[in-house]
């Protein structure tokens, strides 16, 4: 495990599990990916997103990932350090200047989209403006309401993947109030609840979709998703946390990351009857694979120059090109629709320029406004309170 704090904003902060980070940012990189395919689905109407099929999972991978880092961090300081309130400073100060700035970049790129919705109706000034307000606060969009601007029902028309964002608040707002006095037995079983309840719904296909593609919208059934995709993996990632022992393993991020890369390439499996067959491979992943992932990940460190720099930029970015790429995969789909291109193999030029201008604009948003805005909130906020609290 290695020392790295160069995008940490806390005086305080843990050293980092090295391969996790770099595993976030393999899995959000995948997503980058999938989504210029969700772009080729969407233009042509299609019911089903190829290449890679499964890395909408990368999303429970994340809440996996954030409840073993979040126990890691906090577990043992709640009634010493740390109060709810202070908890949820740090959670805000780490995440929300990257939520602002996807907010802005989304009504940028729907102004240079034309202000319409997909259907072509131009859609008021006012409302765009509403409609930022509402996501630089996170207050998700009902589907059908004046600031619901695409009109395709996203909870955070501006930023469609902001919604994970949604419950991962959630979940940390949870896990303040409660979560993280369980012991381990009760968290075990809260746990197993959690997972009995999101097994039902993914291998019912509760919401009809054939996937567990839910929680980008406020409707009932993608709400219960959503929140069920959430607690489920973060709580699985806080066991994971309680009871890791690290074991002996060489070439464990690598090992991870092909098996990421495997798990996400498999194809979509059809069939309802008598149970999702593709809801069996979605809970295979995030029940059995990922926790060992998780578990593996942790208990690596790099032996290089090559892989620890790769996990670190890889760390990173992870956060920030998640929250930021989307808005201009916006313009990339109305490009795509309106020119009627179908397949990568017409566009793959510009898709690959999207992913790396992506990437790079991550890098610079990371080190020229989240890591100063950070560092800032934190001195303004956080430190002075620290250092009276080790003074007394």
């Amino acid at each position: 495990m290695q020392q790295l704090k160069a995008s940490a904003a806390f005086s305080d902060t843990k050293p980092h599990y090295d391969l996790l980070d770099g595993l976030r940012g393999v899995a959000a990189i995948l997503v980058l990916w999938y989504h210029v395919f969700e772009g080729y689905a969407f233009a042509a109407n299609a019911p089903i997103i190829e290449n890679p099929n499964h890395a909408y999972l990368a999303v429970d991978f994340f809440f996996i990932l954030s409840g073993f880092v979040i126990a890691y961090a906090y577990d043992d300081r709640w009634g010493k350090s740390m109060s709810s309130g202070n908890f949820f400073k740090r959670r805000l100060i780490r995440l929300h200047p990257m939520v602002v700035m996807g907010a802005v970049l989304g009504v940028i790129t729907f102004l240079i989209q034309g202000s319409v919705q997909w259907d072509g109706t131009h859609v008021a000034t006012s409302a765009v403006m509403i409609a930022l307000l509402c996501a630089m606060f996170f207050i998700p969009a009902v589907p059908g309401c004046s600031y619901e601007i695409r009109g395709n029902g996203e909870m955070f028309p501006l930023n469609g993947p902001a919604w994970s964002l949604f419950f991962e608040y959630i979940g940390n707002i949870l896990y303040a109030l409660f979560i993280h006095r369980f012991s381990n037995k009760a968290l075990a079983v809260w746990t197993a609840i959690m997972g009995i309840c999101l097994a039902f719904f993914t291998l019912t296909d509760y919401s009809g979709y054939g996937s567990l593609g839910v929680g980008w919208t406020l409707d009932s059934v993608n709400f219960i998703g959503g929140l069920l995709r959430m607690l489920f993996p973060f709580s699985l990632g806080m066991l994971v946390c309680r009871y890791f022992k690290p074991v002996k393993i060489r070439g464990a991020f690598w090992i991870c990351s092909l098996v990421l890369i495997g798990l996400f390439y498999v194809p979509f499996i059809p069939g309802l009857e008598p149970i999702c067959y593709n809801g069996v491979f979605e809970m295979v992943c995030i029940m059995i694979v990922f926790p060992i992932l998780v578990w593996l990940g942790a208990s690596g460190s790099t032996t290089d120059t090559i892989s620890s720099s790769v996990c670190k930029f890889l760390g990173d970015i992870s956060f920030p090109v998640y929250i930021i790429h989307y808005p201009f995969y916006y313009l990339f789909y109305a490009w795509l629709i309106k020119n009627q291109y179908f397949t990568f193999g017409e566009t793959w030029i510009v898709a690959i320029l999207l992913m790396a201008g992506n990437i790079i604009l991550a890098y610079l948003c990371l080190k020229l406004y989240d890591e100063p805005v950070r560092k800032y909130l934190a001195k303004r906020f956080m430190h002075k309170r620290q250092q009276a609290g080790r003074q007394r």
